[in-house]
């Protein structure tokens, strides 16, 4: 209609541009999740930061891996933080990892027009250790092990070699950085170090590694 924007307007496919310059890897053991990311931002073939924190912590329990629009995350982030506490200061009993990540995937849904830019992993043990996988249209699967970004075709072929699920925590902490510090030295936009977690029924416990010292400088 005449003084009316076409209502196909809204980008398409084609140009929604997602630069998935990042490694995240998500495995489950018997007792624990674990998460590991690498610390480099990339803006294109720009390295924009070497330090950049991609594991934050919903409570002690349930961690996210984060890759894609940083504002996005933040949002996503604080959202969920916020609604993981209301329930809790609400008195209500308290969040399930699935819940919480099947809430956050319903949001993604709905605004899959108009997209939040994300890539995250959600693990944390309330029962039992869980792992979901979300992406920005709010496609949302349960994994045993996974990895996400422009370095997961070198980290999933360490994850396929290495994984059982008996391992124990600190075995699968070290097949989790051993995965993305393999992407880190084939793909450009992985970098700096790993910071990988271990989520147990007691909270969680994580590591730094750098590869090349000189890099974190």
């Amino acid at each position: 209609m005449e003084g009316f924007p076409d209502f196909e307007s809204r980008p398409s496919k084609d140009k929604i541009k997602i630069l998935k310059g990042t490694t995240t890897v998500g495995l489950v053991v018997k007792d624990a999740v674990i998460l590991a990311a690498d610390r480099r931002a990339s803006a294109g073939f720009f390295v924009a930061n070497k330090m950049v924190r991609k594991i934050l912590y919903i409570d002690d329990k349930i961690g996210i891996t984060t890759a894609g629009s940083v504002a996005d995350l933040q949002f996503i982030y604080n959202y969920m933080k916020n609604i993981y506490h209301y329930n809790q200061i609400s008195g209500n009993r308290p969040i399930t990892v699935k819940a919480l990540a099947t809430y956050l995937t319903n949001i993604l849904s709905q605004n899959k027009y108009f997209p939040y830019l994300v890539q995250i992993l959600m693990g944390g043990y309330d029962t039992q250790p869980r792992l979901f996988n979300l992406d920005y249209l709010g496609d949302m699967t349960e994994e045993t092990y996974v990895a996400t970004g422009s370095g997961s075709p070198v980290a999933m072929g360490v994850l396929e070699d290495g994984y059982r699920p008996d391992l124990s925590g600190d075995q699968a902490m070290d097949l989790a950085a051993r995965a993305v510090s393999s992407a880190i030295k084939r793909d450009s936009f992985t970098g700096t170090g790993v910071i990988v977690t271990k989520i147990t029924k007691d909270g969680h416990a994580e590591k730094e590694i750098y590869l090349n010292k000189r890099e974190v400088m």
